[in-house]
Parts: C-alpha cells; structure tokens; sequence
C-alpha cells in the first residue's frame, strides 16, 4: 500500500472519488462557495480545507486529473494510478500479516453500533469474521495480531468510527480457547 493513502480520510476521498462522487472546485470564491453547498454530506464532512489539501497532494502524486468545464469550474477525476489505488482499499482486498512471532497482545474489537447502522454493523460483523477475528460475544472480537490499519479502515469505510474500539490487551484470564483457537499454544 501505498505510504501517502494510509490516512483514513485520504483513504475515504479515494473511495469517494472511485465511487463516482465527483468532486467540482473553481477558482472563483463565489461558484466555490456554490458548489461546495451542493456537495454531497460525504464530501462535506472532510472538511474544505483537509480536501482542498488532499487534491493538490493527489495531483501532485498523479492520483487525479482536473478538467476544466465549461462553466469555468474544475472537476477532479481520478487517474487510471488512482483507480489502482482505490482497488486496493476495497475491503475484499484486506489483509492482515501474521509475524513469525506473537506478541502475546490480544487485540479486541468493541463495538456499539445503533440500530439505524444495523447494515454497517452486520458488514462489520462480516468483515471481522473473514479477517479471522473469534468472536467472544456479538460485539466483542479478538485477534491476536497488529490490525490497528485494518480495523481504521473498516470503522472510515462504514462510517462507524464514533461507535468502534479497538484495545490492546497483554494480560487475559481464561485465554486457552482463543490460544488454541489461533494455534499459539497454550501456557
């Protein structure tokens, strides 16, 4: 992965601009106020300042392409590298590495997802489960591996962030059924 995309709310313009939500700046204060009201809540909640950075970093880094319309204002498209970047932050493509050693951490995964997220919390749900998570309880699941990146990108891409933590435990009672779950052995 690419080391200027692991930001989340890098990650999330990325997913943004690969899922169609175009983008549209213009130099003038006036059609920029104006297009920035249409905006999408999705676009919004980056913040103008944060994004308006984040574009000229990705045209810098030959992320996006701006074209100029008509009407004078700029629409920001991704380029066929920035494409190739959103691929990989699908969260098909989520790995997790396992090193030769563990650490003896438990990572543990929390979560209070409302009602009104029960899709995103399912899709987390789901997720967690592919990545190799055990799940201890409905909304408790542990790895025993470094996931802060994968679990970061899961809470930005559901947009769950204010309802998920993420802990690192080093000591747990009644930890043999998740060392023999994960083969680490029992001590």
């Amino acid at each position: 992965m690419a080391k200027y995309l692991y930001s989340p709310i890098k990650q999330r313009v990325v997913l943004l601009l690969a899922a169609g939500l175009t983008l549209g700046f213009s130099p003038s204060p006036r059609v920029h106020a104006r297009i920035w009201k249409s905006l999408p809540k999705a676009w919004k909640e980056i913040g103008r300042t944060t994004l308006r950075r984040i574009i000229k970093e990705f045209k810098y880094k030959r992320l996006v392409d701006l074209k100029e319309e008509k009407d004078g204002t700029v629409t920001v498209v991704l380029t066929k590298l920035g494409e190739l970047h959103a691929l990989r932050y699908n969260p098909e493509n989520i790995k997790i590495a396992v090193p030769a050693r563990w650490d003896k951490k438990w990572r543990i995964v929390i979560f209070d997802i409302p009602e009104k997220k029960k899709k995103a919390r399912n899709a987390l749900r789901w997720e967690l489960k592919k990545l190799g998570f055990f799940e201890l309880q409905k909304s408790v699941w542990v790895f025993p591996y470094e996931c802060g990146d994968a679990i970061d990108f899961l809470m930005e891409f559901f947009e769950i962030r204010s309802h998920v933590r993420l802990l690192e435990v080093s000591d747990m009672s009644h930890d043999a059924d998740l060392r023999l779950h994960f083969k680490l052995g029992v001590n």
